[in-house]
């Protein structure tokens, strides 16, 4: 490999590393943008909490039942 092609594929991949670098610093409109402030608290319904307990019920059932 020549000097020059050497120089030219450090040049790209230097290119590279500043798009990456922009993109998870935030200075970009890429998908690792910082957010503008902390994030709202989810909440959960009561029914919604019953069913995903009930499904978490039904896997260790499964997984007992497994063991045995």
């Amino acid at each position: 490999m020549e000097t020059t092609q050497i120089l030219a594929h450090i040049d790209s991949e230097i290119e590279r590393l500043q798009q990456v670098k922009a993109l998870l610093t935030g200075t970009s409109n890429g998908r690792f943008a910082k957010t503008a402030g902390p994030r709202k608290k989810r909440h959960l319904s009561a029914e919604a909490r019953e069913r995903i307990a009930a499904a978490q019920r039904k896997r260790w059932a499964k997984l007992k039942k497994a063991a045995t």
